[in-house]
C-alpha cells in the first residue's frame, strides 16, 4: 500500500466547512466575520507518550483528545485539524482501528481532517487542530473573547474540572511501580488512553472565566502557567484536590484503603502533578460563581473550587486546616531530568 493510496482510504473524508481540504498543497478553511481562528499542535511518540502496545483505537482518539483539550482551553469551537504520522510500515489491521477512533472523536466535535502528511519512520502522530472564538465578547475592549493564562487576578477563585492524577496512577501501574486491583486499574487506564476534552466547558467559560489552562503537564505546573502570565500568586487547598483521585473510590474499602496501601503522597503526587489529565483549570471572580455553576451544569462537566488567587508571587499549598502542605511536587517536563517518562 503506497502513501497516497493510505491517505485515500483510511483519512480521505468529505470536509463541508473546507474550501479546500485533503488532496492539494494547502487546506482553505473559512472563518466568519469576526471569529478569530485558534490553532495548537501537540506530538505524541511511541515510548514517550504512549506504550508501543497501546490499543491503536484509544490511541487516535487520544490522538486528537490532547489537541482539542488546548482549543477547550481558549473556549473555541474546534473546526478543522491536519494529521501528520510518521509509520513503521503499512500495517492495516493497525491503521483502521487507529482513524476509527480518530475519526470518532473528530466527528463528535464536528472537527473535520482536512490534510497532513505520512512517512515511514519510526511510530510519531502530530496533529495540528484549528478552532474559532469571537473577536470580542464579554469585554468589548479586549483583544479577544479567548480564554487566555493571563487574565487572573487577586481574590478570584481557582477551579479544575473532572478528575484528576488517575492518569498518572494508571502510567505507574503500567510501568510496574505499583500494583493496583482489577476495578482500580480499568478506571485508570481509561483516563490515561481515553481522555475526553472538556471544550464544550471551555466555550460555556467564555466570558465568565478570567483566565484558563488545560492540565496536560500536571495540575501545578499548569496553574503556574497562569501565575507566571498573570503576575501573580496562588493558594491551593490539597484536601479539596484529593478527592478527585477517582480511582481511590474504586479500591475495596474505599479511600481509606488505598491510603493505607500505596500513601497519601502518592495520591498527593498524582493529583497534583502526575499529567496527562487534559482537564480545565481556570479562575474566575467570586461573582462569577453561579455562572461558573451554569456553565458547570449546561456542559455536564462538574467542576471543583481549589483555591483562591493571591497578589503575592508564589503557590501555597495548605491543607484543610490551612496548615501549609510542602511543595514537592514536580510536573512533567519533556526535558528535565527529573521528570517522569510518560510510557
Amino acid at each position: 500500500m503506497g502513501e497516497f493510496d493510505l491517505i485515500r482510504r483510511f483519512f480521505t473524508r468529505p470536509t463541508p466547512n473546507a474550501v479546500l481540504g485533503v488532496g492539494d498543497d494547502c487546506a482553505l478553511l473559512r472563518s466568519a466575520p469576526g471569529m478569530q481562528m485558534a490553532i495548537s499542535t501537540d506530538m505524541l511518540v511511541a515510548g514517550r507518550h504512549f506504550f508501543t502496545d497501546t490499543d491503536p483505537r484509544a490511541l487516535g482518539h487520544k490522538a486528537l483528545a490532547v489537541n482539542l483539550s488546548d482549543l477547550a482551553a481558549c473556549g473555541a469551537r474546534p473546526m478543522a485539524f491536519s494529521l501528520a504520522l510518521a509509520l513503521p510500515h503499512a500495517d492495516e489491521a493497525w491503521l483502521a482501528p487507529f482513524a476509527q477512533g480518530l475519526l470518532a472523536l473528530a466527528d463528535a466535535h464536528g472537527c473535520e481532517l482536512i490534510g497532513g502528511d505520512t512517512t515511514r519512520g519510526p511510530l510519531t502522530i502530530c496533529i495540528t487542530v484549528f478552532g474559532e472564538v469571537p473577536a470580542r465578547g464579554a469585554n468589548p475592549t479586549a483583544p479577544t473573547s479567548a480564554l487566555l493564562r493571563s487574565g487572573a487576578r487577586a481574590g478570584d477563585d481557582i477551579y479544575v474540572s473532572g478528575t484528576l492524577g488517575d492518569a498518572a496512577l494508571a502510567l505507574r501501574a503500567l510501568q510496574g511501580t505499583l500494583e493496583l486491583p482489577s476495578d482500580a486499574l480499568a478506571a485508570a487506564r481509561a483516563r490515561l488512553e481515553r481522555p475526553e476534552p472538556r471544550v464544550a466547558l471551555g466555550q460555556a467559560l467564555r466570558g465568565v472565566a478570567s483566565a484558563c489552562a488545560d492540565v496536560s503537564d500536571g495540575l501545578l505546573g499548569d496553574l503556574g502557567h497562569i501565575l507566571e502570565r498573570s503576575g501573580l500568586g496562588a493558594r491551593v487547598d490539597v484536601d479539596r484536590v484529593l478527592p478527585l483521585l477517582a480511582a481511590r473510590t474504586h479500591f475495596p474499602g474505599g479511600a481509606a484503603q488505598f491510603d493505607r496501601q500505596l500513601g497519601v503522597a502518592t495520591a498527593q503526587q498524582c493529583v497534583l502533578a502526575g499529567g496527562d489529565d487534559y482537564e480545565l483549570v481556570f479562575c474566575a471572580a467570586p461573582a462569577q460563581r453561579a455562572a461558573v455553576a451554569q456553565a458547570s451544569a449546561h456542559s455536564a462537566t462538574p467542576v471543583t473550587h481549589i483555591g483562591t488567587m493571591q497578589a503575592a508571587p508564589g503557590l501555597r499549598l495548605v491543607d484543610a486546616l490551612g496548615h501549609a502542605v510542602a511543595p514537592q511536587f514536580a510536573s512533567f517536563d519533556h526535558f528535565s531530568a527529573q521528570s517522569e517518562g510518560r510510557a
